[in-house]
């Protein structure tokens, strides 16, 4: 973080950061306009070159604050005590809509990185290994540790476990599209999660051993 941009009163730092990332993720870096940005973060643009002294300093240090955040609220809350694939995945879930309530641009934003960078504007290459180890040592995390003896027998625990991942990625994602168009209440993070505990009970019973 630049000393200048550290010293922001945190609600106005983390408004610039959400705004600088949506328009980054859905226009890519060459395309991001950082006229709207400020427009749209309420500053002025003098200001956002004051804090960062260019658009690709902005950029960078977007994609530091997003792996920072990731590793620490995300990868790091992933509980290796738990054998149970389907508990587990529930945990991640509810780790992930924390990041998505707290930082709603975030995820896209990171998804979009690699691909814009080698389209438009490189990254440096220890920022690009950090991204990859993140993501690979992440994944990791996912299959630690499981206890397979909860799979039905004869079935193939590895196969399951990625179908069980697809089917719940799947449906997250089509939730997270619904959810960036409603102000997230606790009353609706409350009905999302008896929802979803409700499609993991499906996935025990067709996995799972009685």
């Amino acid at each position: 973080m630049t000393t200048t941009f550290h010293n922001v009163e945190p609600d106005k730092q983390q408004r610039i950061i959400e705004v600088a990332m949506k328009h980054f993720a859905e226009a890519g870096y060459k395309d991001a306009s950082t006229n709207k940005m400020v427009k749209e973060a309420g500053i002025g643009k003098g200001m956002l070159f004051y804090y960062f002294k260019t658009k690709y300093d902005l950029y960078i240090y977007l994609v530091h604050y997003g792996l920072d955040v990731m590793e620490q609220e995300f990868f790091n809350q992933v509980d290796l005590s738990e054998g149970d694939f389907i508990e587990r995945m529930y945990q991640i879930a509810k780790q992930k809509m924390h990041v998505f309530k707290h930082h709603p641009h975030l995820m896209t934003f990171l998804q979009t990185v690699l691909l814009y960078s080698k389209e438009n504007q490189p990254l440096p290459p220890e920022l690009i290994a950090r991204y990859e180890t993140l993501v690979k040592e992440g994944m990791q995390k996912v299959y630690q540790n499981i206890d397979v003896s909860y799979f039905k027998e004869q079935m193939d625990a590895e196969k399951a476990m990625r179908l069980i991942e697809w089917s719940i990625g799947g449906y997250q994602q089509t939730l997270t599209e619904q959810l960036k168009q409603q102000v997230l209440t606790d009353t609706l993070i409350d009905q999302y999660w008896d929802d979803f505990y409700g499609y993991l009970a499906v996935l025990k019973q067709a996995y799972y051993k009685e």
